[in-house]
This record gives structure tokens, C-alpha cells and sequence, in this order.
């Protein structure tokens, strides 16, 4: 989102769970884009509540699964946010041998870039910082 999109747009990644490491496949197909993920730090809505932050001053929560869709329209009851759930190949436990997982995240990679751009139009230019 940031890669497209910049700051332009507040993005907190929330999942279900926050017990789980960033798999490797997913850190893989990213950087292959331009995207770091290996720094990224799982949390979950309660997490983001422990930490202080205001679900209500989000517009729109994204859920990848039936599971972050239910647990956020829990979440999101007493705030006015639209929840939208955007169905995606959950690529865990798909294909035999590395090169077959790694085109399985791709295609989840290349489903959620396409759907980020349908939402949200075009990327915009994003000046790089000076050095």
C-alpha cells in the first residue's frame, strides 16, 4: 500500500492473531517488488486497543479471510467504519517443492495489488527522500 500509494493514506496491518512470525514466502514474493516485509511485526486488534489506538479514527477496515471479516465487524460494531472483505487464494500449505509455494503467494501477492488498485485508483508518484 505505502509502495503505491505513499503516505497518502494511513495503513495499519492488523491480523486475528499476532502470534505468528511473517512467513518467509510472503517476505520472499514482496522484496521481489520492491516491498520490505522482513522488519514487520504481526499485531491484532487488541493489540492496537492495548496500544492506544483509536479504532474509531479509521474509515475502512480490509479482511483477507472469513476469519479477520468476523472479528472485525466485532470489532467495528460500536464505530461508524466500513468493513470490506476482499477474498484472496490463501496460499499456506499450497504447493510441493519451493518454486510452487513461491507461485502461490505470488498469485495472493498479484490478487491483493489488483485489488488495491481497483479500490484506490492508480498509484501515485511518491518523491524518494533526499540523502
Amino acid at each position: 500500500m505505502k509502495q503505491l500509494y505513499g503516505h497518502s493514506i494511513y495503513v495499519q496491518s492488523v491480523g486475528v492473531k499476532n502470534d505468528l512470525e511473517i512467513d518467509g514466502f510472503a517476505i520472499a514474493v514482496c522484496q521481489e517488488l520492491g516491498v520490505e516485509l522482513s522488519r514487520h511485526k504481526a499485531r491484532s486488534f487488541d493489540d492496537m486497543q492495548e496500544w492506544g489506538d483509536d479504532l474509531s479514527g479509521y474509515d475502512l477496515v480490509v479482511c483477507l479471510s472469513p476469519a479477520s471479516q468476523r472479528h472485525a465487524l466485532d470489532f467495528t460494531r460500536f464505530y461508524h467504519i466500513d468493513v470490506e472483505y476482499w477474498p484472496v487464494l490463501d496460499p499456506t500449505g499450497l504447493g510441493k517443492g519451493r518454486e510452487a509455494k513461491l507461485m502461490s503467494y505470488r498469485q495472493t501477492r498479484d490478487q491483493i495489488r489488483a485489488k488495491l488498485l481497483d479500490r484506490f485508483g492508480p498509484p501515485i508518484e511518491v518523491d524518494e527522500p533526499e540523502t
